[in-house]
């Protein structure tokens, strides 16, 4: 069996010259039992690894249209419990796929850093990168993570201090997260001269691949970004496409909700193939 770090330096590794593809897909959406099929969809569709995100009340780094699917899947009764629930179903099909959970640290503390760190292993869990624990105060917990085989995955922003970024290669582990924008997902423009600057510092403490997310909206994009990133990580321009897809399903009719899921997983898959024939240009 493969252990999670063996999962994620393997995804890296796999994708030789061109940057990794890391879709991030809210939990619970389109819906509960439609998740893993989805997961399934987005690696056939090219996904190197998948971010999964632990629906929360009170998003702050979430623009709007990852806030309306973690409220969707809310209301659906996706928790943590049920998110974990869903990697271990993923996992009867695919044990190479790297899957990353992304929330916040309230649903952690209520069940316990132990026993989170615990469950997410047993159900194939690779990595995890809780917002609202900045790496200063989170050193225990990333070593409880890593004790585990977990990978404690941290963001860096375009305000990060020098100092920052230092403690961060100290205790990350499997791949960083550059937030290129500032503000919340889904939101500003990308300046990639910057990003690219960005990414040299970086890379001077941080001896780990380095993703990079927000504002990543299409083929054009993508592309920019892979010529120097190690990974691409894409969540509110692909979750926008499934909402679309469930929107026009439902207007033509649509009653079941298995028939609108399929709806969804194609367009959602179809989306995330055209990004990964664009990042696979790039390394040609």
């Amino acid at each position: 069996m493969n252990s999670p770090n063996n999962r994620l330096a393997a995804a890296f590794a796999k994708t030789g010259n061109r940057a990794a593809l890391i879709p991030y897909i809210t939990s619970g959406e389109p819906s509960m039992q439609a998740t893993p099929p989805l997961m399934h969809a987005l690696v056939k569709a090219g996904a190197d690894i998948i971010e999964l995100g632990v629906p929360f009340s009170d998003p702050m780094a979430d623009g709007p249209v990852i806030q309306r699917a973690g409220q969707r899947a809310i209301e659906r009764g996706v928790g943590l419990k049920q998110v974990l629930e869903m990697v271990a179903e993923f996992r009867r099909q695919d044990n190479e796929t790297p899957v990353v959970l992304m929330g916040y640290a309230n649903p952690v503390e209520r069940m316990g850093q132990q026993k989170f760190v615990e469950s997410a292993a047993a159900a194939g869990v690779d990595g995890v990168l809780v917002v609202d624990y900045p790496p200063e105060e989170t050193a225990d917990f990333a070593a409880m993570l890593d004790e585990a085989g977990l990978a404690p995955i941290f963001l860096l922003a375009p305000t990060s201090t020098e100092e920052r970024i230092k403690k961060v290669g100290q205790i990350a582990r499997g791949y960083v997260y550059y937030v290129s924008l500032k503000g919340i997902t889904g939101a500003g423009t990308l300046d990639t001269a910057d990003v690219e600057r960005r990414l040299e510092l970086i890379r001077k403490h941080v001896h780990l691949p380095v993703g990079v997310g927000f504002g990543i909206r299409d083929a054009e994009s993508a592309q920019r970004l892979g010529r120097f990133s190690d990974a691409v990580i894409i969540g509110s321009k692909l979750i926008e496409t499934m909402e679309d897809a469930a929107r026009r399903a439902s207007d033509q009719g649509l009653k079941q909700q298995a028939d609108i899921d399929a709806r969804v997983i194609d367009a959602a898959a179809d989306w995330l193939a055209g990004i990964r024939a664009a990042l696979d240009h790039v390394s040609a």
